[in-house]
């Protein structure tokens, strides 16, 4: 059965994610609160290394700013790159 006209799924959705390459390091692109700030510098830049020769790149980084995503690293943004751009201050 097709879902009516204008509804998708939401598997459908995130279709585009089964071929990011973060789907193997899952853990890199998300930094703990306990994380000092050097470990958490370190890990964001790995994982925007990683999201800078990702085929769905540009995907990943459209969901991340359309819904507000927080935390992580999405579409090679860090959560302090995405906040400025939404004009929020992020103070951890």
């Amino acid at each position: 059965m097709t879902p009516p006209t204008g509804i998708r799924r939401i598997d459908e959705r995130w279709a585009w994610a089964d071929h990011g390459h973060c789907q193997e390091l899952p853990d890199l692109f998300y930094n703990s609160e306990d994380e000092p700030k050097r470990v958490r510098r370190r890990k964001e830049a790995a994982a925007t290394k990683i999201c800078a020769g990702c085929p769905v790149l540009a995907e990943c980084r459209e969901h991340a700013v359309a819904n507000g995503e927080l935390y992580g690293v999405w579409g090679g943004m860090t959560e302090t790159e995405r906040h400025r751009l939404a004009g929020r201050v992020r103070t951890g």
